[in-house]
């Protein structure tokens, strides 16, 4: 194994440094699946793209068993030093290389012998909609085990550390407005300030309290109210709202309470206020079967001391669309201890570019590891 890693190193540098260089965001990634594309297909693989999104597919093999690998693909939209861009905070880059590099070992190796590998490079994990957009199209239907990777901040796991699974919460973004009534800065009985609503809506959404022992949070994310003549009293503002819970659950009692307490604030200023889900994800669901074929991995790879239990994180990750959706999918996500600082989403954030190599050899494990206990079984 250790050779092969050798031999990938050069090309699984040469693919992070592109992908780093180049972040698109979710369902914009054209440039990213085309670079992903002709890089697989000059290594021989077969690649399927699609016409109705980006996105792409790599299949080695055919047959059953199936086990499949997914790496989402998109960057963030952020503030980078003063100025907004694509930003590859969140570790896609990352996931991306691992999943190649993956690849190419595998194929170093002879596998798969029997069956199929089936390697999803999924598009718009920011917006939670990527991984619903690959069940749609029937992708992941004849999939028996299904790895992902995330890349875990320091605060969660250690560097050189790994976890067999990552629970990650449920997670709802709403986007919604308030429409009212300009009125003179003189006459504020004439109209309804919407500053002064989204204050009490701030207020009310931060008091819902629910179970203690379930990690949960709603929080305002966004207001935008008013122009540039400050003797005008805003009627109008947009807004949006973050919703966390850890169960999927508790989320359905968290959004059935922020969507009381909006129209109650509605009711009383007498103002509309109206609002839309425009993302959603659920919580982790993970096999256990799956989840011991990944610490298998983690320890043939790094050694049992460097193995952690699976960390309880409040993160979202579309990923588990695959298993609520697809109850016949196996799977879990490697959490990968690299180093990283000061935290995900950071618009600095770092971490230790050696793991890359270990993520790619505990992937390839995991995926002969499934292999064989699939053999063994029949």
């Amino acid at each position: 194994m250790q050779a092969v890693l050798h031999e990938v190193k050069p090309i699984v540098e040469e693919v992070f440094q592109h992908l780093h260089n180049h972040p698109e965001i979710s369902w914009k990634e054209v440039g990213t699946t085309q670079y992903l594309k002709d890089l697989l297909e000059s290594e021989g693989f077969e690649v399927q793209t699609f016409t109705d999104s980006t996105g792409l597919v790599v299949t080695v093999g055919s047959g059953q068993p199936c086990i499949g690998l997914r790496t989402d693909i998109d960057a963030l939209w952020q503030e980078v030093d003063g100025e907004y861009q694509a930003n590859h905070s969140c570790g896609h880059d990352a996931h991306m290389t691992m999943a190649v590099g993956a690849l190419l070992v595998l194929k170093k190796l002879g596998i798969p012998q029997i069956g199929q590998i089936k390697v999803l490079f999924q598009p718009a994990e920011e917006k939670g909609e990527g991984a619903l957009s690959f069940i749609s199209k029937s992708l992941v239907d004849d999939i028996d085990y299904l790895y992902g990777v995330h890349l875990r901040p320091i605060q969660e796991i250690a560097d050189g550390y790994s976890a067999p699974a990552i629970m990650h919460g449920s997670a709802k973004m709403l986007k919604g407005s308030i429409r009212g009534d300009d009125a003179h800065g003189a006459r504020p009985n004439q109209g309804q300030n919407a500053i002064e609503v989204m204050a009490l809506l701030v207020q009310a959404i931060h008091s819902i309290h629910l179970d203690p022992m379930v990690p949960h949070s709603a929080k305002v994310t966004m207001f935008q109210s008013g122009g540039e003549s400050g003797n005008i009293i805003p009627g109008n503002g947009i807004f949006s709202i973050d919703l966390r819970a850890q169960t999927n659950e508790l989320m359905e009692t968290l959004i059935e309470r922020v969507d009381r307490t909006i129209r109650s604030i509605s009711e009383l200023t007498k103002v509309e206020i109206s609002y839309n889900i425009i993302s959603e994800i659920a919580a982790a669901e993970v096999n256990e079967s799956a989840v011991k074929i990944m610490e298998k991995a983690i320890v043939d790879t790094v050694g049992k001391d460097f193995l952690v239990p699976p960390i309880i994180t409040p993160g979202g990750e579309d990923f588990h669309y695959y298993t609520l959706k697809r109850p016949s999918v196996r799977a879990t996500m490697l959490g990968l201890g690299c180093g990283l600082s000061p935290g995900l989403h950071h618009p600095k954030m770092k971490f230790n570019q050696d793991s890359l190599l270990t993520g790619i050899e505990i992937l390839a494990r995991a995926v002969m590891g499934t292999f064989k206990i699939i053999e063994e079984e029949v």
